[in-house]
């Protein structure tokens, strides 16, 4: 072989090998972006399971987690700043000094972990601006300071822990409401992510009464008369579910407070799974059959 011949066999290789890098992206690349599940057949099988759980590791540039789920469509009717943890994001509203919605995808392996919340403090959270909510704002005013993506979706790492005490993730809520009903809801969630794989939940307060709203401390947050909460589940036919709570006292069974998705978006103004395909988002926001999960 002569030295010109093989020289150009050699670029020739080279030219391949660069053209292919530029069409492969490394995964964390991927993970962050909202993937339509028929394009890659999400959790038809163990294997995507798992796929899906590393999705949710450790950005090796950042540090944060990148997920691949739903988030609901971007917010024009009331203020918002988006503010992405390692376990959820949250839709910021500054009028309400409270999320407007949390959102996460919660796979099975995050339904378990070691980390306790029993050493946890509730902080006020420096990236929103002031005035916002602080625990003083709490004390003295008989709410709970409630939990929209739950601590226990988040012990999975001590750090996703920690943010889930964050004040721009917690809402003034009724003590009955926080330890009962809304805490049975968390955590069928749970054993939800256990059994399809996992499911995308997004959560946060309903406001009736915008012009005149209850509000507690010296900030003024607002307090919900209700609390929403939406399920998509990907796996096989996907499905989805609604609930409504009101922000009292005594027990609310869930079968009597689930509702469709629609009802949901209706009442809250948000539109929650836009990046599904149409026939699939306009079928599952029309359902709400409890006994199908």
């Amino acid at each position: 072989m002569t030295k010109t011949r093989f020289l150009m066999m050699a670029l020739s290789a080279l030219l391949v090998l660069t053209a292919c890098r530029g069409r492969l992206r490394p995964i964390d690349e991927r993970v962050g972006e909202n993937i339509d599940s028929t394009e890659v057949g999400f959790f038809d099988s163990e294997a995507q399971e798992q796929a899906a759980e590393s999705a949710t590791r450790p950005n090796a540039s950042s540090g944060r987690v990148t997920k691949m789920m739903e988030m609901p469509a971007p917010l024009k009717d009331r203020p918002e700043k988006i503010l992405r943890r390692l376990g959820f994001t949250v839709s910021y509203n500054k009028n309400t000094k409270t999320p407007n919605y949390v959102a996460w995808h919660l796979v099975k392996s995050h339904t378990y972990g070691n980390n306790q919340r029993n050493e946890q403090l509730f902080m006020l959270d420096e990236e929103v601006p002031s005035p916002r909510a602080t625990d003083n704002d709490y004390y003295g005013s008989r709410y709970d300071r409630g939990h929209m993506c739950p601590a226990a979706d988040n012990k999975w790492s001590a750090e996703a822990l920690k943010q889930s005490f964050l004040l721009t993730n917690i809402c003034p809520q009724n003590h009955g409401l926080n330890k009962d009903s809304w805490n049975d809801l968390e955590m069928q969630c749970r054993r939800w992510a256990r059994e399809y794989g996992a499911i995308d939940v997004v959560c946060g307060p309903v406001y009736k009464n915008k012009n005149n709203p209850r509000t507690i401390g010296t900030n003024k947050v607002w307090v919900p008369e209700a609390f929403f909460k939406v399920v998509l589940c990907r796996k096989g036919k996907p499905k989805a579910i609604g609930f409504v709570y009101e922000n009292r006292g005594g027990y609310q069974r869930m079968s009597d407070v689930a509702c469709t998705v629609d009802e949901v978006e209706q009442l809250t103004g948000i539109d929650f799974f836009p990046m599904l395909a149409d026939d699939v988002e306009n079928r599952v926001e029309a359902e709400s059959r409890l006994a199908d999960w």
